[in-house]
């Protein structure tokens, strides 16, 4: 099972590791991809701040995240798990998961990024600020910029099991799976179920919640069908609705009663 997540707008300190080996990232693949914007991003932030906070559509308040930007390759790094925070990376809580399933986890979740394209948990990075929506001066969109290399890499990433993705829609449009990989690819809304509004907070969490649930069980659905047995099993409320055609993905809702 593939896990896709998006990461956090807000990240923790980079803290006083050694700092970032591009090449010893997993999905060795997106290596050059990450070259280019690393680069660009860098020397952006290190030229006109006013320049690079447009750029990046950071507010006054956000300054100091440029300086963090230009100072990247030299920062401390961590592992991806311990970077991303956030309403669902604090839901689903890697750091309290039991060694078995922070084992899954390694294996199974894969994060999203402007910056880096997708990164294991695993994988040491420092903290950062460049989401997928950012449009660099030279590069142009990431979300283009990562589509082609991706394409590449993703395919083997997901392997032959069941693809969950839990992206929201900027990050979506950096890979979108394809032809059999679609055909066992899962996408979840989360619903309030009185309302069947998504409401962003709960969102996140349940989508928290859910990856804990699944790394913890030690569920190991291989297909969209046996991933809503799964959920269902955990104790979920779960819609699923199997796609019309081959080449698309299952859409499936899950349904809570309580906003937390």
């Amino acid at each position: 099972m593939l896990v896709l997540l998006p990461p956090s707008e807000g990240k923790a300190p980079s803290g006083e590791g050694a700092p970032l080996e591009l090449g010893s990232l997993s999905l060795p693949g997106l290596t050059a991809a990450r070259e280019a914007v690393l680069g660009e991003l860098a020397e952006l932030c290190s030229g006109d701040p006013e320049k690079a906070r447009e750029v990046l559509g950071l507010s006054e308040g956000l300054r100091g995240e440029v300086a963090k930007n230009a100072g990247l390759r030299t920062a401390g790094a961590r592992p991806a798990g311990e970077i991303y925070t956030g309403v669902l990376y604090d839901a689903l809580g890697l750091a309290t998961l039991d060694a078995d399933a922070r084992r899954r986890a390694a294996g199974s979740l894969l994060v999203f990024s402007g910056l880096w394209g997708a990164v294991r948990v695993t994988d040491r990075i420092p903290s950062y600020r460049c989401s997928m929506g950012v449009k660099l001066p030279g590069l142009g969109a990431l979300a283009g910029h990562w589509r082609a290399p991706m394409a590449e890499v993703l395919p083997e990433a997901a392997g032959e099991g069941l693809v969950l993705d839990l992206r929201s829609s900027a990050y979506a449009t950096a890979w979108k799976p394809k032809g059999e990989v679609a055909g066992r690819t899962a996408t979840v809304r989360v619903l309030h179920a009185p309302t069947r509004k998504v409401v962003s907070h709960f969102n996140k969490a349940t989508k928290g919640r859910i990856v804990r649930a699944l790394m913890t069980s030690g569920a190991a659905p291989g297909h969209p069908a046996e991933l809503v047995e799964a959920l269902r099993e955990l104790g979920y409320t779960v819609e699923a609705a199997a796609p019309g055609k081959a080449g698309k993905a299952w859409a499936l809702d899950v349904l809570v009663d309580e906003i937390h």
